[in-house]
């Protein structure tokens, strides 16, 4: 095995040579303990001072060396084994795997498939800004979890890796003279940035906003009723909540900015903690455009989409951010987005089928909606639940009051699955569940007519396996041109190949 080389760019080193990565990684993962260290030994001190007590009385002074020892064995070990854990985490990109190996004690060594490589994300805590650090996020198609965290490397060099592996991934092969070349960025072209003050008026506008209103309107009724002032105490957990909800969503939603590139969507966004996606064309499984109440009125809408690899990260609550794929817009924005999911629409008329999608009625863009004789079992949602197919996606529409579209590409319906209650028997109506990766987009069509959804389960089955078959390669690239196996200047060559949207639909123009 080559020895890894601390000191040389990931764009640089030669195929298959092992690296490491910054020696501050373990030190900005770990200045927690570092702190904890630090108000073991200062806790006494501390505690006096604000006592106004002297620092060094006899019983403080008999102990200090016990403890000044004591911490500087902590301190020891906590280094050195910051020291073992930057030493033996090392990564390699080569044979068309990315593989990074951990652990001095327990080793483990894991390893991603470039070809099915989902999405790759160059995250920025607060403490690695401050540094020039970055973390570098692989997801991997069938993985539970991040198949592969890097952290940390310098920015430059997590940007110049990022653009090697979405190269490899997409099958671009350099010039094979110069194999120490390494790979060139793919330029970017912005499509859409998301204003502070939209951000700010989509959370008060949000559906949390009303609960905390809702919820003090009762507590007002309830003092006055009762006399008793004690239910203005059950609002404070309520604030405080919603504030950390504020807080976090604003925090991620901050300087929201969409691109697109050769390589995939690179979406910005972050205000103490930034993070950069790229989401690879393809390989987003399913999409929903979504529009609260409150924000009809504004014409805001809110994308959500299914990501492998995202779908454990965002059951866990840690990732609401990276399923987000605009959180608040207007509805040439949500074109754009379309635009960049779908660049084929798979219809000659995109602007008329998805904006009846969005706030359309009964059969408006071609859809076919829930019947008649099943009204009672949605009064209000009947003329508005439905679906339509296009030669690329089926679309499916839902909700009167909260309005929702869902779009999956046909080559992503992984299995489907009819269901009928008692109550939807006797009215002759089922509902089609869609099966996709997990994540914030519950793909399912409600309250159809039997016969209809029994034959949208045959059709869309068949558009399924087309779809699939004319997806021979998991490298995009050559799903894009067969024909490029080698390509010099990939930076100057690809942009012609990725539409650059328009806001009138999810054409390219």
């Amino acid at each position: 095995m080559p020895h890894p080389s601390p000191g040389t760019a990931p764009g640089t080193a030669a195929d298959g040579e092992w690296l490491r990565v910054h020696p501050a990684s373990p030190f900005v993962r770990g200045w927690v303990a570092l702190a904890a260290i630090g108000f073991f030994v200062g806790r006494d001190v501390f505690e006096r001072a604000l006592q106004g007590r002297p620092i060094l009385e006899d019983e403080f002074a008999g102990r200090a060396p016990f403890l000044l020892a004591g911490g500087a064995v902590m301190l020891l070990i906590a280094v050195l084994g910051f020291i073992l854990t930057w030493y033996f985490t090392k990564y390699q990109v080569s044979g068309g795997y990315v593989r990074v190996n951990t652990g001095f004690i327990f080793r483990q060594q894991r390893q991603a498939r470039l070809d099915r490589v989902q999405a790759i994300d160059i995250v920025q805590p607060l403490l690695a800004r401050i540094f020039g650090l970055a973390e570098l996020k692989f997801e991997v198609a069938d993985a539970g979890e991040s198949a592969v965290r890097l952290a940390y490397l310098k920015m430059d060099d997590a940007r110049q890796l990022r653009a090697t592996i979405l190269a490899r991934a997409a099958g671009v092969t350099l010039d094979p003279s110069r194999p120490e070349e390494p790979a060139p960025e793919a330029p970017e072209f912005p499509v859409l940035s998301v204003p502070p003050s939209r951000l700010v008026g989509s959370l008060l506008l949000s559906e949390q906003s009303v609960i905390v209103v809702l919820g003090a309107a009762a507590s007002v009724f309830l003092t006055a009723v009762t006399g008793n002032a004690a239910f203005y105490f059950y609002l404070i957990p309520a604030a405080l909540g919603l504030a950390a909800s504020y807080w976090g969503l604003f925090n991620k939603g901050y300087n929201f900015t969409a691109a697109i590139s050769p390589d995939g969507i690179r979406l910005r966004y972050g205000l103490l903690d930034t993070q950069a996606q790229t989401l690879p064309p393809g390989r987003i499984q399913a999409l929903k455009v979504s529009q609260p109440p409150l924000w009809r009125a504004l014409g805001w809408y809110r994308i959500q989409v299914n990501v492998a690899g995202y779908g454990i990260i965002e059951s866990a609550g840690e990732g609401s951010g990276r399923t987000t794929l605009l959180p608040v817009g207007r509805l040439d924005d949500v074109m754009s987005i379309l635009a960049l999911v779908l660049p084929d629409p798979g219809t000659p008329q995109p602007a008329v089928v998805f904006g009846a999608g969005l706030h359309g009625l009964d059969s408006d863009g071609g859809f076919v909606t829930t019947p008649r004789c099943a009204r009672l079992l949605a009064p209000l949602g009947w003329r508005r639940n439905g679906f339509t197919a296009t030669d690329t996606a089926l679309l499916i529409r839902s909700g009167r009051w909260w309005r929702e579209l869902v779009v999956v590409p046909h080559q992503r319906t992984q299995s489907m699955a009819l269901h009928q209650g008692p109550l939807a028997r006797r009215f002759g109506v089922a509902d089609l569940l869609l099966h996709t990766t997990v994540g914030p987009v519950t793909p399912r069509l409600r309250q159809a007519d039997v016969g209809e959804a029994m034959a949208l389960f045959d059709e869309q089955s068949a558009r399924a396996r087309l779809a699939r078959k004319r997806q021979t390669t998991e490298q995009w690239l050559r799903q894009v041109a067969p024909g490029v196996e080698t390509a010099t200047q990939p930076a100057e060559t690809k942009p012609a190949e990725t539409p650059v949207p328009t806001q009138e639909g999810p054409q390219h123009g």
